[in-house]
């Protein structure tokens, strides 16, 4: 099974991290940060204009740069069978 990765930024120090995604929808992205037993999960909820999603981590804010849009075709792409969208 190979798990999707994508990339945030923690807005704080502005440096970037892979992070592995296990459930992505327009209206919501759960990321899992760290491995083993120091893995945190985290939500990622679109901001108010829509054009990115963040999260808190541990008091640390992360943002997924990508707009609603960008990340329901990219859904839409890698599972083209699926045609209702939900929003």
């Amino acid at each position: 099974m190979i798990s999707e990765k994508i990339k945030v930024r923690v807005t704080q120090t502005g440096q970037t991290m892979d992070v592995v995604v296990l459930n992505k929808r327009a209206s919501q992205i759960e990321v899992v940060i760290g491995e083993g037993v120091h893995s945190v999960r985290c939500e990622l909820m679109p901001t108010r204009n829509g054009l990115a999603y963040s999260g808190s981590v541990m008091g640390r804010e992360i943002v997924y740069e990508r707009s609603r849009e960008q990340v329901q075709s990219d859904i839409d792409r890698v599972n083209p069978r699926e045609f209702t969208r939900r929003r």
